[in-house]
């Protein structure tokens, strides 16, 4: 039986920061979306935002944003975030910006302190989201699909099942 979709699709944007190594700012595989972590860069410049731990976050979030809408996802469509704070001391500042961001059913989370974070910044966050445009990589022989990215609207036997 051939399983559909388990080939892993890097996601760029120009609207978040570009990968400063040897990863990528997301990974897209079938309609899920792994986000790397995001700091407070901003992407026109490459300089960490000005403002201590609330315009890191909010930057934080506008990268993470930009990320997930390249892969067709959204916050909203979120299930798990991983924050890491340079001093947990910050995390009611953080938390209130969080908030801001996610509302309804809020995404599971973890938040840990670390030594450091890269650049010196205060926060850094990663995100597991649902893409409503997962990417279709069918390879059985009855696939109907016409484009790589036919998300959830292709025909195929082994996309049902």
């Amino acid at each position: 039986m051939t399983y559909p979709c388990k080939e892993k699709h890097a996601v760029q944007t120009e609207k978040a920061p570009k990968a400063i190594g040897p990863y990528s700012i997301a990974v897209q595989l079938g309609n899920l979306v792994f986000t790397s972590g995001q700091i407070g860069l901003d992407p026109a410049t490459g300089a960490v935002v000005e403002g201590g731990i609330e315009a890191e976050t909010h930057q934080v979030l506008k990268n993470l944003q930009a990320v997930l809408e390249a892969a067709g996802s959204s916050l909203d469509k979120v299930v798990k975030t991983t924050v890491f704070l340079r001093d947990m001391g910050d995390f009611a500042k953080m938390n209130a910006i969080y908030s801001e961001y996610f509302t309804g059913v809020f995404p599971a989370r973890s938040a840990v302190q670390v030594a450091a974070l890269p650049k010196g910044v205060a926060v850094e966050i990663e995100a597991i989201a649902v893409s409503e445009t997962g990417v279709c990589c069918c390879t059985c022989d009855n696939c109907t699909c016409d484009d790589e990215e036919c998300g959830s609207n292709c025909e195929c036997d082994c996309h049902k099942g």
